[in-house]
């Protein structure tokens, strides 16, 4: 497997296959690389040797969400441009959720936007007390637009609302209150235990473990291609904002925007 520049992969005799994401000076932050290496690691790993995948980060964060050198670039691209960059969004977490055999998400650290998607896509999520979490995207004129199909479906729509609404960040406990997280362990314990449930797990039926996942994966199928669609068609209207411009633009200036939404007469 691999090699590959953004990732670190190791796998055990046991068919336990860790992915690590691999930027630690850019908190593993998604860029277009990452995102292909991701989805081509995850596809890779369906035709190897593999019983359970534990996805984790180097350094201190989990994933810091979209990268901010992709990010300045993102005013120049083309609506076919964005729709791509999304679609390649919407396939990266579809292929986690719908990967045959069971992952496990050992979250690290900061788990932002995109990044947050990856951590509570898994089927089990583990996280350390000082972990935060947030849907962000609203704060600099953006919208959650791929990660709601998923976390509508896990927390149902109220909760969902007070996250995405307000872009705020939370810490692993009251995640775990909301179900996006399974454990809050200690930092120390993370990988132990990440490697403990996956040991558990290759002890299972693989077959029948991936029968259940196909069942509950039908289960939302028809529904969640519909609403992914939905979410990459509001991804490239978003981006064509005046508020999205202006969102980025004091973003990487670190100032406080200036909707220019708010100046428009009601």
């Amino acid at each position: 497997m691999g090699p590959y520049s953004t990732l670190r992969t190791h796998t055990t005799e046991e068919g336990v296959l860790t992915i690590t994401l691999h930027r630690p000076e850019r908190r593993n932050a998604l860029d277009p690389e990452m995102i292909q290496e991701l989805t081509h690691a995850l596809t890779a790993a369906e035709h190897l040797h593999v019983e359970a995948v534990i996805l984790t980060g180097a350094g201190s964060a989990f994933c810091a969400g979209l990268d901010l050198d992709h990010l300045q670039t993102l005013h120049a691209k083309t609506p076919e441009e964005h729709r791509a960059d999304s679609n390649n969004i919407a396939h990266l977490l579809r292929t986690l959720y719908d990967f045959s055999k069971p992952t496990i998400a050992a979250v690290n650290g900061a788990a932002i936007a995109g990044g947050m998607g990856l951590a509570t896509v898994c089927d089990f999520t583990l996280a350390v007390p000082e972990a935060k979490f947030g849907y962000t995207e609203v704060k600099i004129g953006f919208i959650p637009a791929i990660v709601s199909a998923f976390l509508v479906r896990q927390v149902g729509d109220k909760i969902a609302r007070d996250l995405l609404l307000s872009g705020r960040l939370f810490k692993a406990e009251e995640a775990y209150s909301y179900g996006l997280v399974n454990r809050v362990v200690a930092e120390q314990d993370l990988m132990p235990e990440a490697r403990s449930l996956a040991q558990c797990l290759t002890r299972n039926s693989p077959e029948a473990m991936r029968a259940t996942k196909r069942l509950l994966n039908h289960y939302a199928a028809d529904r969640l291609d519909a609403e992914l669609q939905a979410a990459i068609s509001a991804n490239v209207n978003a981006r064509a904002t005046e508020d999205f411009k202006e969102g980025i633009r004091a973003f990487l200036e670190k100032r406080k925007p200036e909707w220019p939404s708010k100046k428009i007469p009601a």
